[in-house]
């Protein structure tokens, strides 16, 4: 306990020891030995009785004495550390120089390892998960805090919303660079933190856990660290896929190198399919798998194709489905492909693209002079495929949800009043989710001048917002995160916050 003391010139117990044996006279012997190795402050001396007239014991005294000084000394060598000054790893090599004699001390323990370099750090964490989980844990919070304020401001628009930062802007986050710098190429820690994000994202159902599995294998692909990246069996496919979300858009290049890596898993090696799940987990990821499924899908329609004829559509389905089960594969360690129901694609997308026949056409009716046109009504209502699968499969409902986005980028008030109702029932509360809500407050700020007819103010809080309420969905809490300041605003600029008040009160 007292290891390293004599080496620079203080005594220790065994000096006590030896003190005590000798003396005939044990009190004086003791006082003697408080006075020189006490503390050598002359002011001091008569504070001391006054905290014995108080119980206090000197033990304890001193052990705060020592964190307070242990405390400061490590604001100090942080301040030099993160510092300009050249000389700066020379002093903190000093320091450590005279600190060795200690190192088997516990309390000088955590000093030592707070000053020695990353280098060292990562022997000893690689050793000590427990260790180097406290180290991990507060960042991986901190990486949840920034993706729920960036998802939850104000600063909204149709430009500027959750998914606009590029990939490679995203991995040059604080934590992200931190995890890298931590990792370095060691892969036993590169395999503890990716355990660490499987369980939190196992505990929480937290999405952002899996962008972060994704980021991080992505920044040391940057950097080029191929011990880890050459052994993650996931890394040629993330990096096909973080270029596809780049560009917001699977391209059949692309769509078929995706199938070959997921194609290529052998069998024994199913696991690597809990990895690549909770990679298409990514709601980055995901956002662009819908975006490609909803292009695809205009495609096929201005083709005459049908869904089933589309080998990258089915593909897409195909990604989506593994991802939206990701949770589900990794909580039962059963590592095999979600099977993706027939029905999705022969009644689901079938209805859906109905839907869009329907808008085309009443669009192209109200542009034909009046003698040509008909008594033609835009639908209201929706079909029972769609209502059912939007209810009852992830797949479907998600791409139903990015539907009723597209709809609303188009600025499309006709189609948004038919699809918003039927947003009350859907798959797990997949419509209530923050990041569609994100998006859909974002996309309605383009609609403002409609907030000016009490049928469009109807669809959009009667219809939709406020109907969840009877089902406990969404409180006010709620409503206050999901950026709602920011499109009242928008409203009352264009002077319409009196239909909104009107149906929120």
């Amino acid at each position: 306990m007292f290891a390293g003391l004599p080496e620079l010139g203080i005594s220790n117990g065994e000096d006590l020891k030896e003190t005590l044996t000798n003396c005939t006279e044990p009190l004086k012997a003791i006082d003697q030995f408080q006075t020189e190795n006490g503390i050598l402050l002359p002011t001091l001396q008569s504070a001391l009785p006054f905290l014995d007239l108080h119980g206090t014991p000197r033990l304890e005294f001193h052990q705060s004495v020592f964190d307070e000084l242990r405390d400061k000394l490590m604001e100090r060598v942080a301040t030099i550390a993160e510092g300009k000054d050249e000389e700066r790893y020379g002093k903190l090599e000093e320091l450590l120089e005279k600190s060795f004699p200690l190192v088997k001390m516990p309390s000088i323990q955590s000093f030592l390892f707070i000053v020695c370099a990353v280098e060292v750090k990562r022997q000893i964490w690689q050793d000590n998960q427990a260790l180097f989980g406290d180290e991990v844990s507060p960042l991986l919070k901190q990486y949840i805090v920034e993706k729920e304020a960036a998802l939850f401001s104000s600063d909204l628009s149709i430009l500027h919303n959750f998914f606009s930062p590029s990939p490679k802007a995203r991995r040059q986050g604080e934590v992200v660079l931190k995890l890298t710098q931590m990792i370095g190429k060691n892969v036993k820690l590169y395999d503890m933190v990716l355990q660490f994000l499987r369980t939190l994202f196992l505990r929480t159902r937290n999405v952002h856990y899996c962008t972060l599995r994704a980021e991080l294998l992505m920044s040391l692909h940057d950097l080029d660290i191929s011990e880890i990246c050459s052994v993650d069996p996931c890394h040629k496919f993330t990096w096909c896929l973080d270029a596809c979300i780049r560009e917001k858009f699977v391209d059949a290049k692309r769509a078929r190198e995706l199938q070959g890596f997921l194609d290529g898993v052998k069998k024994g090696q199913e696991q690597v399919l809990g990895d690549l799940s909770m990679i298409l987990c990514d709601p980055f990821a995901c956002n662009t798998l819908v975006l490609s499924t909803v292009r695809n899908l205009q495609e096929l329609l201005s083709q005459d194709a049908l869904p089933r004829d589309s080998p990258d559509l089915m593909l897409l389905l195909r990604m989506l489905s593994l991802g939206q089960g990701a949770w589900d594969m990794i909580d039962s360690q059963v590592f095999k492909e979600p099977r993706l129901e027939l029905e999705v694609v022969t009644r689901f997308l079938p209805a859906m693209l109905s839907v869009v026949v329907d808008d085309y056409t009443f669009t192209v009716e109200q542009k034909l002079p009046s003698e040509e046109k008909t008594s033609l009504t835009y639908p209201t209502a929706l079909p029972d495929a769609f209502n059912k699968y939007l209810q009852e499969n992830r797949v479907a409902c998600e791409i139903g949800l990015y539907y009723t986005l597209h709809i609303a980028k188009q600025r499309n008030k006709n189609a948004l009043q038919r699809l918003l109702p039927a947003l009350v029932e859907t798959h797990n509360e997949m419509a209530f989710g923050d990041i569609f809500l994100h998006l859909l407050t974002g996309h309605l700020t383009l609609l403002s001048d409609e907030f000016g007819t009490e049928e469009f103010c109807s669809a959009v809080f009667d219809g939709f917002l406020l109907a969840s309420f009877s089902r406990s969905v969404l409180s006010w809490d709620a409503f206050d995160r999901l950026e709602w300041t920011f499109l009242f605003k928008t409203l009352e600029d264009f002077n319409f916050s009196s239909e909104v008040t009107h149906f929120l009160f």
